[in-house]
Order: C-alpha cells, then structure tokens, then sequence
C-alpha cells in the first residue's frame, strides 16, 4: 500500500533538468548506499587474490589448491544466491540487506584463523554463501526506488562498486600486509562494513514508507505503473518463464569471465609477465585495470538510458548497449602477443574489464525490465546462482590448465587459452540470450 502522504498526480516532463530539480534526488541518497555495501562486498572478496602469491610461499598454497579454494567460493556463492533472493524477497531490502553484509563482514574476518588450505576453504565457503546477498539486495532495491528509464545508470553506479572495493584492494591489502601481517588484512577490509548498516539503518526505507521522500519523487519513482504483485513467487513458477532462462544463460556464461579477472589476474602479473611482481608492487597495474571498469560500468548503465530517452524501445535500448560492449571485449585475445608490451597488455584488460561491468550494468537491468518488483530478487539470485556455478567451473579449469602448463614451463599457454575465452564468451552470450527472450517481453504474473 502506498503511504497517505503522497498523493497521486505525476510530474509533468517537459525542462527536463528543472523537472529533475522540482522532483528531488533522495533516489540517489539510496543509490549511494547500495554502491557503499557492493564496495564492501568486492574489496573482503578481493583479498585472497592479492594475497595468492604470500599464501603460496608462506602456507605451501599452489595453483591447484589455489583453484580449489576459489571453487569453495563459487560454490557457496551458487547457493547462496538460490537462498539469498528468495529470502530477499520475503523478508525485504531493509532487513535481507543488512542481515547479508553482517553475516558476510564476520566471515571475511574469520580468514585470519585459517592455517592452510582446508582453512581457507571454509571461510571462502562461508563467505561466498552470505556475499551472494548482496546483487539480489541491490537490484531490488533499483527496481524499488527507480523508474526505468534510470535503472540501467542506477545500476551501472552501484555496480561500479565493484571496481571500487577491487581498486581499494590492492592499495589497502599490501600495506596492511607488510604493517601488520596478512591475517590483518582480513580483519580490517571485513570489519569495514560494520559502518555501513549504521547508515543503512538511518537512511533507508521503501519509497512507500519514507517520510523523507518527496510527493513529486515518489511519483517519479512509480511512473511507470507496473503491475503489483502481492503473493510470493514459486521458484518453480519463475523456472517456466523463458525469460529466466535467457538471465540465466547470459550470467552462466559470462560471469566466469570476471571471476578470471578478479582472482587469476594478480597471478598472472606475477607468473607471466618478465618482471616477478610483489604483492606491493600489484598496486598500479590493478588500479589502472579498476579504474577503467568503473568507468565502463557507468557508461554502460548511461548508455542504454540515454537509448531510451531518446525514444528507444526499452529492449532495443538494451540489446544494442549489451551487443557494443560483447564486441569490446574481443582485443583482449592479443593481451600476451609480444608485440603489445606490458602497458598495452593492461590497457586491453582494461577495456576488456570494462566492458564486462558494462555489459553488467545492461544484463542486470533486464530483470527488471521483464519481471514485477516482487520477483526481481529470486531471479537475479537465480541468475546469481548460474554465474556463480560457471565461476566455479572455470576455476577448476583455471587451476587445472595453469598447474599443467606450469609443469612444462609455458604458464603463459594456460593463460592464452583463458584470455581465449574471456574474448568470445559475450557475443555467444549476446547471441543465445536473444534467442531465448527476443525483444524481452515483460512477464504478467497475475
């Protein structure tokens, strides 16, 4: 039910950014907040990846251990998005979000205890299971408090986080490293989120219940007039819509790829590239490569939001942002050719990153343009839940492939064949998606 206090005439559009003024930005207030929780949630999950090479000479922990731990991860992140939106969904943002984010900030800190790799193990279990909240959470949370027209920058802002907490990371980690200890490092990055849920507590609330919202905001944020569902969802309801299953191919199929890059591109500065890099020396290339992507997961939410404010269909807006950016990616094959050198090899990662968080940005929208807000969470932790399993999948073949190559002396043959398929998982990905859900029709549940 919507709150007494706002009434129900809608904004007029004409003068845009006068418009704009009259309507308010407390939406952006609560944009600000989920962008805080995913920079948390990438800068505990980060840790590990700049860690890699002190755990391998400090605990003994190789490539191969390294792959399964990382697939401990995954596969805990699998499952905790299959629970995560669905309890989302019935408890609320305000709640699901917050219980999330403390559960996920004590699990970073219990890295500190582990002593090998059966430690590490476990709390990445432990972790992945209670950060798969976080997505869920904040896309529900756009669907929530943004029209459509801004739900793609709205994401695109919150998801630039991501770049954030891994920009943060490689600046934070090694100093508290050599300061204090690698143990440190988990505690402090872990406890960092306890800051957050004091200011989630404070600021946020449903548009229907926040008294700091303005009349005109709140009737921007619904002028789309979608339709309201009241009951719960069966998974097994959502499992029959073909829409689901285009998300969920689209997230199979392309989230391994960030997942090589957040966990495996550390190593590779390390293993490939001529100059046996530190952990204090990861510090600029990985900035550089962060930076990059936070700018391209904002471009990416800009992009198809200003496709539709020039009067384009809502899935053409789409699909023609997602196919630009899975052409992007391509140069990325080319990252070890020798004739590129180091600076261009981090600038095609670069651009390769990028694309992935716009790409991102796009693909994550679709839920709510195709579902009712009361399912968005389940199907992106549904969506969550795929990516997370082929995560886990090219983990397993990471380490597999990278430990077979070490063994011969050729590191960099492994590497090629994953830089392979970083290259041309989007187009692929772009192509079976569009099959499955063609001009993404919106799903009526009632």
């Amino acid at each position: 039910m919507q709150n007494n206090s706002h009434k129900s005439s809608s904004p007029k559009q004409g003068g845009f950014s006068v418009a704009m003024d009259k309507i308010g930005h407390y939406r952006w207030t609560i944009c600000a907040l989920i962008f805080f929780a995913t920079t948390v949630n990438y800068l505990d999950r980060q840790v590990i990846g700049i860690l890699a090479p002190v755990l391998k000479s400090d605990l003994g922990i190789g490539e191969l251990e390294y792959g399964y731990i990382i697939i401990c991860f995954q596969a805990a992140y699998a499952l905790g998005m299959l629970i995560a939106g669905r309890i989302i969904d019935k408890l609320g943002t305000k709640i699901g979000y917050a219980l999330a984010l403390l559960i996920w900030s004590i699990a970073a800190m219990a890295h500190a205890l582990a002593k090998g790799a059966a430690g590490f193990g476990v709390a990445r279990a432990f972790l992945g299971i209670s950060e798969a909240g976080n997505f869920p959470a904040a896309v529900k949370t756009v669907a929530e408090w943004f029209p459509k027209k801004e739900r793609a920058l709205a994401i695109g802002i919150f998801n630039s986080g991501t770049n954030v907490g891994a920009i943060l990371a490689p600046l934070i980690v090694p100093w508290l490293i050599v300061k204090f200890g690698w143990q440190m490092a988990f505690i402090v990055t872990g406890a960092i989120g306890m800051i957050w849920l004091l200011f989630w507590f404070i600021y946020y609330e449903v548009p229907e219940k926040q008294k700091r919202l303005s009349k005109a905001e709140f009737e921007y944020i619904l002028s789309d007039k979608e339709e309201i569902v009241k009951k719960s969802i069966p998974w097994i309801k959502l499992l029959k819509f073909r829409q689901t299953w285009a998300f969920f191919a689209g997230k199979f199929l392309t989230d391994p790829v960030w997942w090589f890059y957040l966990f495996w591109i550390p190593k590779w500065l390390s293993d490939v590239q001529g100059r046996e890099l530190d952990v204090k020396e990861f510090g600029l290339p990985l900035v550089v490569i962060y930076t990059a992507t936070t700018i391209g997961s904002v471009f990416g939410g800009w992009l198809s939001s200003s496709f539709i404010n020039r009067g384009w269909p809502v899935h053409r807006s789409r699909a023609v942002a997602m196919l630009i950016f899975a052409f992007l990616v391509i140069p990325v094959i080319f990252t070890q050719a020798s004739w590129i050198g180091f600076w261009g090899a981090i600038g095609l990662i670069s651009l390769a990153a990028a694309s992935h968080q716009a790409w991102s940005a796009n693909i994550f929208t679709t839920v709510s343009d195709m579902f009712p807000k009361e399912a968005v969470a389940s199907v992106t932790g549904i969506g969550g839940m795929a990516g997370a399993v082929g995560g886990m999948l090219i983990a397993g073949f990471a380490g597999n492939i990278l430990e077979f190559f070490e063994e011969k002396g050729h590191i960099e043959a492994g590497y090629f064949i994953l830089f392979i398929i970083a290259a041309s998982a989007y187009l692929f990905a772009w192509v079976v998606f569009n099959l499955i859900a063609p001009k993404m029709k919106r799903v009526e549940l009632n």
